[in-house]
């Protein structure tokens, strides 16, 4: 009587508890990561030299729906917000920080003329992000 010699069964991995182990660290992973803004605004003060404008007129700030700022380049940078013209970036702060305080979560509309330089767009931008607005869009012709 021939014996056939015994095969060595090959060592099976139990998949299973692998792949629960992994999907366990992939949730933690997720649930802890830090979610960081792929931008960050540089360093800088984009304040500038020049008096507070006296005499604003805005309309019921509580019911305002949007913020539209308008920048236009003439023979120097003017910027436009609710009828009233600005002509330093301070200024521009000083009203987005006062319409912030009384309303935070209006949204903020940035239309800008052809010959303004993009750096100055992006000026504005900062700025209302410097004062906390976050709801901030770009107006398109």
């Amino acid at each position: 009587m021939k014996h056939k010699p015994h095969r060595t069964q090959a060592a099976e991995l139990k998949m299973t508890p692998m792949i629960d182990v992994i999907f366990l660290l992939l949730v933690f992973f997720v649930c802890t990561a830090n979610f960081v803004p792929p931008q960050e605004l540089l360093p800088m003060d984009t304040t500038l030299p020049g008096n507070v404008a006296a005499d604003i007129v805005l309309p019921d700030l509580a019911e305002l729906d949007v913020v539209l700022i308008r920048i236009a380049f003439d023979a120097e940078l003017h910027w436009q917000i609710e009828g009233n013209q600005f002509s330093s970036l301070h200024d521009v702060q000083n009203l987005l920080r006062l319409i912030q305080s009384i309303k935070p979560d209006v949204p903020v509309v940035i239309e800008s003329a052809d010959n303004v330089p993009i750096e100055n767009v992006i000026d504005v931008y900062d700025v209302c992000r410097r004062v906390g607005l976050m709801r901030i869009q770009f107006a398109a012709d």
